[in-house]
Parts: C-alpha cells; sequence; structure tokens
C-alpha cells in the first residue's frame, strides 16, 4: 500500500482523526507522495540517503555571518569511537548568553548534527543570541541502545569540561531535541540527574518519542497517519532496542516514559501536534512532571502533524510556534 492512498486514513479500530490544520493539510499530501511511509527495516537506506541529501552547509548554518563554526568532537574511549560535535557560535565578540545542546531527530535510524532541524535551533539562537552545540551519535540498528544516549551523554560532558576554553557559559545549558532527538534530550535529563551531571535550565522536547510501547490511543488512532505515524514510531524503536522492545527489560534512558521517578528535572517545554501518533505519550509525560513536582509548558498544536513547521515554515501556526519557544527559552534562561 502507498503513502498516497493510507496518508490521511485513521488505523480502522478508532474511527476519526481531527483535522488538519487548513495551511497543513494539502501539504503534508504533496509531502507524502513523495517520503514513503511506514518506516520499515528496507527504508532505513533510503532515509539516510535523504537526511545526506538534506544536510546543512556551511554557509546556511553560517547565516551571511550571524554564526561561526567549528567542527569539534569527544575523544574516543575503550570502546567507543570519537564522537562528532558541531558548534555553531554567535559571531562577534560578545559571549553567548547561554548553550543550546542539540540532539537530532531521524527514528533513531538517520540524522545527523547537520540535519534539517537545526535551521529550527538557529533561528531561536539568533534571536536570543544563543550558542548551538549539536551531537552526531551513533546510529541505530547498527549501534542499539544505549549507545545513542551514551554518546549524546559524553557530549554534554565534554561540554561542561571545555566549556571555559571555548568561551561558552555550560551553567546555562538546555538540552533540545526533535523526535528521536527529544527521546534523546529527555534521557539526558535524567541521566543528569541520576549521575549528578551538569546541571541543566531545560529540556526543549519537539514532538519526543517517548513511550517504545507505542501503546496509546494516539499511536493507533494514527497508526498511519502523518509524518511519523504509530508504525514507524514502533519501527525505529524496534531498530533500537530489538526485541527488547515493549517488555520490561527497557531503561528510562532510552524511554523516559519508562521513569518511575521524574521529580527532580529540569524545567521542559514540551509540544506536539493534535493530528500525530506522539501526542498522547507527550501530554501523559507533561502531566507527571506537574504531579511530580515539577515545571512543563505544554502546546498541543491543534492540526498540526509532526514536524509541521519544518515542513511548512509560513503557516500561522507555525509563526505561532517560534514565537512561544523563544519565549520559553527567554524565561528559562532569565533572558
Amino acid at each position: 500500500m502507498t503513502a498516497t492512498t493510507t496518508s490521511l486514513r485513521p488505523h480502522p479500530c478508532t474511527g476519526q482523526i481531527p483535522p488538519f490544520d487548513v495551511e497543513l493539510g494539502a501539504p503534508l499530501r504533496a509531502i507524502l507522495a513523495e517520503l514513503p511511509m511506514p518506516l520499515t527495516p528496507a527504508l532505513v537506506a533510503d532515509r539516510r540517503r535523504r537526511s545526506l541529501r538534506g544536510r546543512l552547509s556551511d554557509d546556511a548554518i553560517r547565516r551571511d555571518g550571524a554564526f561561526t563554526i567549528e567542527e569539534l568532537a569527544v575523544p574516543a574511549t575503550a570502546g567507543r569511537p570519537e564522537i562528532p560535535l558541531l558548534l555553531c557560535r554567535p559571531a562577534g565578540t560578545e559571549a553567548p548568553r547561554g548553550v543550546i545542546y542539540h540532539t537530532h531527530g531521524g527514528g533513531m535510524v538517520a540524522g545527523s548534527h547537520r540535519s534539517t532541524e537545526l535551521t529550527g535551533e538557529l533561528n531561536r539562537a539568533e534571536e536570543l543570541r544563543l550558542a548551538v552545540l549539536s551531537v552526531d551519535y551513533r546510529l541505530a540498528p547498527e549501534h542499539p541502545d544505549p549507545a545513542p544516549v551514551e554518546d549524546c551523554y559524553a557530549g554534554l560532558l565534554w561540554l561542561a569540561e571545555n566549556a571555559g576554553r571555548l568561551g561558552l557559559p555550560a551553567d546555562r545549558t538546555v538540552v533540545s531535541g526533535n523526535s528521536a532527538g527529544g527521546a534523546l534530550a529527555a534521557g539526558l535529563a535524567l541521566l543528569a540527574r541520576d549521575r549528578q551531571g551538569p546541571p541543566l535550565l531545560g529540556q526543549f522536547l519537539q514532538f519526543p518519542m517517548l513511550d517504545d510501547r507505542c501503546d496509546s490511543f494516539s499511536a493507533r488512532q494514527m497508526g498511519r497517519v502523518g509524518l511519523w505515524d504509530g508504525e514507524s514510531d514502533a519501527a525505529g524503536w524496534a531498530a533500537l532496542l530489538g526485541n527488547r522492545r515493549g517488555t520490561d527489560d527497557v531503561s528510562c534512558y532510552a524511554a523516559p516514559a519508562r521513569a518511575d521517578d521524574v521529580s527532580g528535572l529540569p524545567p521542559a517545554w514540551i509540544e506536539v501536534g493534535s493530528v500525530e501518533a506522539l501526542r498522547d505519550t507527550a501530554v501523559a509525560y507533561a502531566s507527571r512532571l506537574w504531579q511530580a513536582g515539577g515545571e512543563a509548558e505544554l502546546h498541543v498544536w491543534a492540526g498540526a502533524f509532526h514536524s509541521f513547521d519544518e515542513w511548512v515554515p509560513d503557516a500561522v501556526v507555525s509563526r505561532t510556534a517560534h514565537h512561544a519557544r523563544v519565549g520559553w527559552l527567554r524565561r528559562v534562561l532569565a533572558l
């Protein structure tokens, strides 16, 4: 069955889906005509090729001199190769006012530290004069859990240890990620708490993958709906966890919804579309943070699909989301 025949069809067990925003529905159909869904093991290579073609160039990152860029790396250790990092620093002599530590998306199987969603981080960083440090973690299924999150944590430790010589305010760091990157950012917040690691001022979770069980109502409702449907979500988790997916043998650092204790975490920004498979787990995670006495700002964008603003940046809801994100960063960083 092709994407064009399944793109907007709900799972047969759940009836209707919420309506799409008028500015998003038609573009989604066009996107899905070119991007096969759902993700399957056979499509991983295709996703990686598309991701490589979409990598941001140096010129795109520099933005006519708004940023300088530097390729860095966490040194290799026994059992772990070197981990590439990309530092995007605001140009000029004034020091950055904070650091966004970026973990890219890609369903755990694709993407890089130059993936297109870095554009959103740079939009916010340019407006607030923040540095962005983006980590190129190893990908599943060749490198299953815990490799991705441990690579990201090694990069976070490296940032804390080297911030002084780089002129970065490591004590003003927000971990940030989209989709699979959202899972990793939330996992980093848990790891930093439990290992007494670097202090974090916030966790910025966009459309996050949080639960490998994929058994929420929205995962079934949007089983084959949107850019990252319920079947794709299950496939991404299976690539990361293998036969452990859905069992009791899954760490909360891989699937943060598995955490028994979500107290003592940094303030969270959590956003999701109303018409996407990850909706209900994102809402549930925000509720658990509140119940534990934590701070979370939750946005469910009406009529929006997964990563909608990356594909339709000029839609009213995309511009509204950008302003809300900048406002949250401004508050948690006290800018």
